[in-house]
């Protein structure tokens, strides 16, 4: 009645948070996670925020979600935990792993984790492989060629803003 449908002007700290959230949410990803992962990229050198989506976008439950073995990042995730997926030939059933360049996962060699992948891989059909990896459908197996550019990377984030709120 009194001019309660008036919208406020975000502050900065709002701006920042609210992308520091759409990022940690887009990749599923708990606050304690995703604050150790920008730790980890500030120690390392180059541009902080682009270290950051490349760590996130090098995870293994990530990868799994982009080779189309699980229809959504949450998916994946559990596909993962579950262990339906090796790395280099090992058993892997951490989501959160860090995987490096050449690094070859593969769903593994039982029924139900193919089934589950082919599924996924044909409904998924439509969505393009990212350019950074490769993907054998016949054997089920995708390679991480290298880790991906910020041009490459999908999320419509400011990682600077991300960067800014953590560094107060």
């Amino acid at each position: 009645m009194h001019g309660g449908n008036r919208k406020r002007k975000l502050s900065d700290y709002g701006v920042q948070l609210r992308e520091k959230q759409r990022l940690r949410n887009q990749y599923g990803m708990q606050e304690g996670q995703f604050r150790s992962l920008f730790q980890k990229a500030a120690r390392k050198k180059g541009i902080t925020g682009e270290q950051l989506l490349q760590y996130l976008e090098s995870r293994l439950d990530n990868v799994v979600y982009r080779l189309g073995f699980a229809l959504s990042r949450r998916s994946a995730r559990q596909f993962v935990t579950h262990s339906h997926v090796t790395v280099n030939g090992r058993r892997a059933s951490v989501p959160s792993m860090l995987l490096k360049a050449g690094s070859v996962v593969q769903v593994k060699d039982n029924p139900k984790s193919r089934n589950a992948a082919k599924m996924s891989m044909d409904v998924a059909e439509t969505r393009e492989i990212p350019s950074w990896l490769s993907l054998d459908e016949k054997n089920f197996s995708g390679v991480l060629v290298r880790i991906p550019s910020r041009d490459e990377i999908a999320p419509i984030v400011d990682e600077q803003l991300v960067v800014e709120l953590y560094s107060k």
